[in-house]
């Protein structure tokens, strides 16, 4: 009983990232799906779609796989099971659970979205540098074709509201959260969350609003040790631009 317990305790640290692995493993799959969506957005607004689309097709093809095969390589190379070794944050909620802590989260995640839009909106002017293809625009306007805003948040909701946030939760807070280092004590859920912001290098005006927004939801899913929950809130928060798309179609049709 000792022997294993001693074994459990190995394989824990040896799963623990340092400081540099930890900020090294945050920013990677950011910092490249952030310069092709750079590198393809004149490209993209050149053909009369939103500079959105660029950000759909380097998230899509670029940052979601990388996130992917970063867990899947790591399942392989330590032969460990996906879900459950590498993936954690599995343990079962009773369903109201869902329910009452997905209701928090949304809830306080969006309340400081918007109490610090006006600080957000007041960064966004220190990037005024930026050209114009390159800021995120979503699409919503008369002098896009109305095909093309329909192409587009067809892609929304497959990358932005599905596959994307759920894989972001699996390698975030499935993944990367559990093995912060434990040298960070409390700062840990502050850390990771600084570092979530930081990913989406995009839109750098939102770093200080997503820092704090993500707390609600880091320490929820850290304090539950349920993953579920992390998915379900992100989905649902990614959910609004597509909805508030929607029913711009649905008004120009």
């Amino acid at each position: 009983m000792n022997q294993e317990h001693e074994q459990s305790r190995a394989g824990n640290q040896y799963d623990e990232h340092t400081i540099l692995q930890s900020i090294g493993l945050h920013l990677f799959p950011g910092i490249l799906g952030g310069l092709v969506y750079f590198a393809i957005s004149g490209y993209i607004t050149g053909q009369g779609y939103p500079s959105l689309m660029a950000l759909i097709l380097a998230l899509g093809f670029i940052t979601t796989p990388l996130e992917f095969g970063i867990l899947y390589y790591q399942s392989r190379k330590k032969n460990q099971k996906l879900f459950g070794e590498v993936i954690k944050y599995l343990d079962p909620l009773p369903w109201k659970d869902y329910l009452v802590w997905s209701i928090v989260i949304i809830i306080g995640l969006g309340a400081i979205m918007v109490l610090m839009g006006p600080i957000s909106e007041a960064l966004s002017r220190l990037f005024n540098w930026l050209p114009d293809h390159m800021i995120l625009d979503m699409g919503l306007a008369d002098y896009y074709d109305l095909n093309k805003i329909i192409i587009t948040y067809t892609l929304v909701l497959l990358f932005v509201v599905l596959i994307g946030p759920a894989t972001e939760e699996l390698y975030f807070r499935g993944y990367l959260l559990p093995r912060i280092p434990s040298s960070m004590r409390g700062w840990g859920p502050i850390f990771h969350s600084c570092l979530f912001a930081l990913y989406h290098i995009w839109t750098p005006w939102f770093f200080l609003a997503r820092s704090i927004a993500l707390l609600p939801l880091v320490y929820t899913v850290r304090y539950k040790k349920n993953l579920i929950l992390g998915i379900i809130s992100h989905c649902l928060l990614n959910s609004i631009d597509f909805f508030i798309g929607l029913v711009y179609i649905s008004n120009h049709l």
